[in-house]
């Protein structure tokens, strides 16, 4: 049994542990309301643009336009996006798991994240690029990854480009789950809509009125421009949403760690106590031993 000394130690130690680990706790709480509302406030800004895409979508022959064009996926490009950082529960061993199921010959990565890339060097998958992205997304630095992105499909160097990123769902749950960003899918917001209605005048060459929007020069020159930029803020709220998840996994795992930090404090004051009422029962009866014998 542990003298009285040792266990004194350890419970100042844990008592120290859970006063770090109820600060990171804090701390990931903070950049998770930052994280979400980041998030919320984006969510006009993508109704505007989906429905500015759809309705171009729904005016123009989308499956001619390069980027929306589909073909037998033979090789497919995974932008993996995972932590810089541990101490977030399960949260990147549920997305490695699903980067084992895919198929090593036919997939390209690009990876966010130092855990990600770690993961794919370890188990040998071709990594063609890692991009660094701070702790609050920037959406400068998404561009050269869409960039990129689009190149390699166009390019016809890959068939499908999708991303693999923790989905919050609540402070709980987080799913690990895939989103295609290429090639781009005519069925949006608006292009159902605008395809059933019927153009009551001749459209110009130059002007096009789709779904409450004016479009110049035409619809199919907007639509090059709109489409990169829609699959740049389609990565953009990917990543911010990522890190929404990372925050709250890590908050969830720190609380974890505060808690049973308590409980083993209490269970080592318990053994503290036990061992000392045993020490001092013991010199009581050393004590009472020695009096007996010198009477």
């Amino acid at each position: 049994m542990a003298n009285t000394l040792d266990i004194r130690r350890r419970i100042r130690s844990v008592k120290n542990t859970a006063q770090i680990t109820r600060a990171m706790q804090m701390v990931a709480a903070s950049k998770m309301r930052k994280a979400q509302a980041a998030a919320v406030a984006g969510r006009p800004y993508e109704e505007a643009l989906d429905r500015v895409l759809g309705a171009l979508a729904g005016h123009v022959d989308a499956n001619e336009h390069p980027l929306f064009q589909k073909r037998e996926v033979k090789r497919e490009l995974i932008i993996l996006v995972t932590t810089d950082k541990g101490l977030c529960g399960p949260l990147n061993t549920n997305l490695f798991r699903e980067v084992a199921k895919t198929n090593p010959l036919q997939t390209d990565f690009f990876g966010i994240g130092r855990k990600g890339n770690q993961f794919l060097a370890r188990t040998r998958r071709n990594l063609v690029a890692d991009f660094p992205v701070s702790e609050t997304p920037l959406f400068k630095e998404v561009r050269p990854i869409a960039r990129l992105a689009v190149e390699r499909f166009l390019t016809e160097e890959v068939d499908r480009v999708s991303v693999l990123y923790p989905r919050f769902v609540n402070t709980l749950t987080q799913v690990p789950t895939f989103r295609r960003l290429l090639p781009l899918s005519a069925d949006l917001p608006e292009s159902k809509a605008a395809e059933a209605a019927a153009p009551s005048e001749e459209k110009s060459d130059k002007i096009a009125i789709s779904g409450g929007f004016l479009f110049e020069p035409s619809e199919t020159a907007v639509l090059d421009a709109v489409a990169p930029h829609y699959i740049s803020y389609q990565l953009y709220k990917t990543l911010v949403d990522a890190r929404a998840s990372e925050h709250s996994a890590r908050m969830v795992a720190m609380k974890t760690a505060t808690d049973n930090a308590k409980e083993l404090v209490k269970q080592l004051t318990l053994e503290y106590n036990k061992v000392r009422q045993a020490s001092i029962t013991t010199e009581l009866i050393e004590i009472t031993t020695a009096q007996l014998a010198i009477e």
